[in-house]
């Protein structure tokens, strides 16, 4: 459970992990990042004139943040029906989708309505026949959102009120909303304010206030509460602005406290987002964890320590939250990816960044989850950074992702042995675009047996080892710089270290302890 104390570098506020979740909710839902924070300070703000108490402000205000949680579960299943559950999110606008009526012929309209003539009578057969799939598929989502809001640090009555509410966001008075057709007596009051405050945000920038309000008298005693429509309309103005800038506004705005998690706490959220976001395709589940281990276990391997190696692990739970923003067809696709689709998926990485760009805690991990792309040499993306660019965790991430990729079914491919998922990283090593060391980390942190290497002496690491060797070789510190794929600034480190480490002046003396202790013969062929 969150404590009410002052945040540090090994904790942060509850709220501000909610809120940044908030922004990835809004990526998955198609809808413009901010656009939760939006609905969370016009929920709280309408819950205030309503004179609400205290906790129940908080439960409004958790739930605006959280109110799609489960937006990633049942995708393959939406997406067979659909054809692209973002299409259909994306199309949505101010179409009153909580009425189960409007909602399916929405369907048709996108299932049968834009297929060719030729086409419509089987398009609407397997529309009728599969018309479980979004009463299954919303059942799933409200069952994904409950599990994860008891993994959030919640206080128990907060807990237990947002676990009632996220089921009943799309519940309507007139009991035509679903998934269970509640009664105006049975729904929640936080929901009803949620609800109402997410449809005019969607109006508000469709057809801008006028519509908003149009819309609300409307649905009165349909869609909302009479009582709620009246406190909004009674002076829509203030209700229907919103701040320059939400993220601010909604941290100073949180009702009752501010919660601050410690780094168990943080560690929680973060494996939760990480399972949130595998959730998106069946054959990307666990992937977050397994890279986050990987790289973990890997980092500590190759010397990193406190902060840097807690950032990395962590960087490994969020790495992937971009996947998001990309629809199920793409990911599960059995053949090759078409132009438009590849470049859906090179982008991924930056909207990781993106989401979290506002978290002080998050941004930092953000910036290394979205290298976890990137090669040495060049040929990744989405910055198509070089080596030099690319920090020693950066290069672990890339390799434990890589790995945890390689072992595991794809929709084009199946997993790959163990051995062979060794194999393919070894020559990616080889070829320049993973970095040797992180790729030995990373085996040896899936069980491989460590590649044999001559003994170091005088505390060399392995990277100075290699430093040694091509300085033996005559190479100058830009062709050491331009081998191994990182700064001359960095190579210049190294030799310093050498230099110290071996307790010589000169290149040639550096040479010759290196003969000494048979640093120079050449490693074994890797396999």
């Amino acid at each position: 459970m969150a404590e009410v104390r002052p945040a540090t570098r090994d904790s942060v506020r509850l709220s501000e992990l909610m809120a940044a979740w908030s922004v990835a909710i809004d990526v998955g839902m198609v809808m413009p990042m901010g656009s939760g924070l939006r609905i969370c300070s016009r929920a709280v703000r309408l819950s205030q004139r309503m004179q609400l108490d205290v906790a129940t402000q908080r439960r409004i205000y958790y739930l605006a943040l959280l109110r799609h949680i489960g937006c990633t579960a049942e995708g393959s299943a939406l997406a067979g029906y659909l054809g692209d559950e973002r299409a259909f999110r994306a199309g949505i606008g101010t179409r009153d989708v909580s009425d189960g009526r409007a909602l399916f012929r929405y369907l048709v309209q996108l299932t049968v309505g834009s297929r060719p003539l030729t086409e419509q009578p089987a398009a609407l057969i397997h529309l009728l026949a599969r018309a479980g799939v979004m009463k299954q598929a919303g059942a799933a989502v409200c069952e994904v959102a409950r599990m994860l809001i008891d993994r959030l640090g919640f206080e128990p009555g907060l807990r237990d009120g947002l676990r009632e509410d996220v089921g009943m966001v799309y519940e309507r008075p007139d009991r035509r909303g679903f998934p269970n057709r509640l009664g105006a007596d049975e729904i929640s009051l936080p929901a009803q304010l949620v609800q109402l405050s997410e449809a005019v945000s969607v109006h508000l920038r469709l057809v801008g206030p006028d519509g908003a309000t149009e819309m609300l008298r409307t649905r009165r005693g349909r869609a909302y509460l009479p009582a709620v429509v009246d406190a909004f309309l009674g002076d829509a103005g203030p209700l229907t602005t919103d701040p320059d800038d939400p993220w601010t506004e909604v941290l100073a705005m949180e009702p009752g406290g501010t919660p601050v998690l410690g780094p168990e706490g943080v560690d929680d959220v973060l494996t939760a987002i990480a399972d949130f976001t595998d959730l998106k395709s069946a054959y990307t589940a666990g992937h977050s964890r397994a890279v986050a281990s990987l790289a973990g276990d890997a980092g500590l391997r190759c010397g990193l320590r406190g902060p840097e190696a807690t950032d990395l692990r962590r960087a490994g739970w969020i790495h992937d939250v971009g996947r998001i923003a990309v629809s199920v067809p793409v990911w599960d696709k059995r053949g090759p990816l078409d132009h438009d689709q590849r470049e859906q998926v090179r982008l991924h990485p930056y909207v990781t960044e993106r989401i979290f760009a506002r978290s002080s805690l998050l941004q930092p991990l953000a910036v290394l989850a979205g290298q976890h792309h990137e090669r040495l040499d060049g040929s990744g993306y989405h910055r198509a950074q070089h080596g030099a660019a690319l920090s020693v965790p950066a290069r672990i991430l890339a390799a434990a992702d890589v790995y945890a990729a390689l072992v595991a079914d794809r929709a084009h491919r199946p997993a790959s042995a163990a051995a062979a998922a060794a194999t393919t990283l070894r020559a990616e090593s080889r070829a320049g675009r993973l970095d040797a060391d992180a790729v030995d980390a990373v085996l040896a942190s899936a069980g491989h047996p460590a590649r044999r290497r001559p003994a170091l002496v005088s505390g060399l690491t392995a990277r100075e080892a290699e430093v040694l060797r091509l300085l033996a070789q005559g190479a100058s510190n830009p062709e050491i710089a331009a081998t191994l794929v990182v700064s001359r600034k960095t190579v210049e480190h190294h030799v310093e270290a050498v230099y110290a480490k071996l307790g010589v002046h000169s290149r040639s003396a550096a040479t010759l302890r290196a003969v000494q202790h048979g640093l120079l013969v050449p490693d074994a062929p890797r396999t």
